[in-house]
């Protein structure tokens, strides 16, 4: 199925090309038969500022992964920008040392990344007492400051797109502690079109009452009617001590179902939202 559209979709990231997300939204919009172009922003913020002032049409934002948890800022932006989600893609993230070509890790006295691909590295790098790690802003920038300043010497972690798009060479791949390391990314795009019929996924947020038993009532009913509950974040609501938001993710079989769950429980909820209804990705 491919997207009708007039112009190659402008689909912001966070990050340097070469990056993660990166990879996210070109895997995704694969699916459509497009090739994206892509907006780097410097914050998840600026994913939506871009889409404001016109300067992409899209974006694919990092919401949760399996080591490190859910990036709970992002929760936050989800609720105060007006964007839906349309689809989700989990990647696997997976780590490689590459440098400038004909050098071995014998060579390599330096390795700059991002600190959270340096905490994934940490076992591996353990054995190679002479590499100092540096901290730096971004995966990809780091092995595109490699390429650019012709640093002999000098490694970057990042993934084997960034290695492609800057002409370095993977030294080590695979070097993250964890194999089983995804990272689940929400695509958000309002002209996306999501067919009825593929809906079995749908995010939420709404509060409650501050009563006893009020998230408790709601769990039951939605359970009640087969949805299937499969991540619940609470974060504090500014100004309205120990009450929260509630960001809620349920999958379904029956979208007749679902519909019928929301109806049952939205008269104990308070300020709702549905932040997206779309195709599960597993």
């Amino acid at each position: 199925m491919r997207m009708n559209m007039e112009h190659v979709k402008r689909v912001a990231i966070q990050g340097y090309s070469g990056c993660f997300h990166e990879q996210a939204a070109r895997q995704f919009y694969a699916r459509y038969g497009e090739e994206p172009e892509i907006v780097e922003c410097a914050t998840f913020e600026g994913l939506y500022q871009s889409m404001a002032d016109g300067r992409a049409d899209a974006a694919v934002m990092a919401i949760e992964n399996t080591v490190s948890g859910g990036l709970l800022p992002n929760f936050e932006l989800l609720r105060k920008f007006r964007v839906k989600i349309k689809g989700e893609i989990f990647l696997r993230i997976e780590q490689n040392l590459m440098a400038l070509p004909g050098q071995t890790i014998d060579d390599i006295r330096e390795v700059r990344s991002h600190y959270m691909a340096i905490n994934q590295t940490r076992a591996f790098f353990s054995r190679y007492p002479h590499i100092r790690l540096v901290e730096s802003e971004d995966t990809a920038k780091s092995a595109a400051d490699v390429a650019r300043e012709g640093l002999m010497g000098v490694g970057a972690v990042a993934s084997s797109l960034a290695a492609e798009l800057y002409g370095l060479e993977i030294i080590a791949p695979g070097i993250e502690t964890y194999k089983q390391n995804f990272t689940r990314f929400l695509i958000l795009d309002n002209a996306l079109k999501v067919p009825q019929e593929t809906v079995d996924k749908v995010s939420l947020c709404f509060t409650l009452p501050h009563t006893s038993g009020s998230l408790a009532h709601v769990l039951t009913i939605l359970s009640f009617y087969g949805m299937n509950l499969t991540r619940i974040q609470s974060l504090p609501i500014p100004g309205r001590e120990w009450q929260y938001f509630f960001y809620v993710d349920i999958k379904f079989d029956s979208y007749v179902k679902y519909l019928q769950a929301i109806s049952a429980v939205r008269p104990l909820m308070e300020d709702f939202d549905t932040l997206g209804e779309y195709a599960a990705a597993i």
